[in-house]
């Protein structure tokens, strides 16, 4: 069986590992190729867009896809829309394999938010000296923000820059409880601003921010997609098995 998975999340490099080994299955993983030296899953990687819905029903027509995991990032709305509606025009099952949002603890000082412009908005009632963490594709929402202090961590470097006077980190998770605390007290943190993406690897921010009672302004994930959804790698692998 033939699967294309689109990639670019630790969700999609542990199911592609996990299929590896098999001979009756058959993986490319698709990596929209944002990120530098991304980490590559095993077996084949094609890197770029497709084109849109139309142009991925192509593809998966020309290279016989059996079926489709899309094991993007919960914030990719775009590539989600597209391979829903191409795995329909096509005939393909489509499973997205979507990691659970971190769930509020006690002592989490959430301050939750549809959207980056309503996170910007926000912001000057909830503190000066902020960490954002959004992905440097969605800073140009804090630009109105004249009278904060931003520092920024994004993986890619930061090129041009939306917020000029930011102080930037350049980093690349999984990040330790004691680095982040360190951090935001380093730099004074009064405000988190972050997105609801969940996953192990960046979770230390938010256990500190709660440590040292920091707010976090948690922008919330777009309405899940249509079922069939896999919200652990056993469900991943079970869904191909039985689909």
């Amino acid at each position: 069986m033939k699967i294309l998975i689109l990639a670019g999340t630790s969700e999609a490099v542990a199911l592609a590992e996990a299929c590896a080994p098999r001979q009756d299955l058959e993986v490319i993983s698709s990596l929209a190729g944002r990120t530098r030296a991304p980490r590559a899953p095993p077996g084949e990687v094609r890197i770029g867009g497709f084109g849109g819905a139309e142009g991925l029903a192509r593809f998966l027509q020309a290279r016989s896809v059996e079926r489709l995991v899309d094991a993007s990032h919960p914030f990719a709305e775009r590539i989600g829309r597209h391979a829903e509606a191409a795995c329909r025009t096509v005939g393909v099952p489509r499973l997205r394999f979507l990691r659970p949002p971190w769930p509020r603890r006690e002592g989490d000082r959430w301050i939750e938010v549809a959207d980056l412009t309503e996170a910007a908005r926000r912001l000057p009632e909830v503190g000066r000296r902020a960490f954002l963490t959004v992905g440097h594709k969605d800073l140009a929402a804090f630009e109105g923000a004249a009278d904060a202090c931003f520092l920024v961590r994004t993986i890619e470097p930061p090129g041009r820059s939306a917020l000029p006077a930011a102080r930037w980190l350049q980093a690349r998770g999984p990040f330790t409880f004691e680095a982040e605390l360190a951090l935001l007290r380093e730099h004074a943190i009064d405000v988190l601003v972050t997105k609801a993406s969940g996953g192990a690897a960046t979770y230390a921010k938010i256990a500190a921010a709660r440590a040292l009672g920091v707010p976090v302004i948690m922008i919330r994930r777009p309405p899940p997609p249509p079922r069939p959804i896999a919200t652990t790698l056993d469900e991943a692998l079970a869904w191909l098995e039985r689909s």
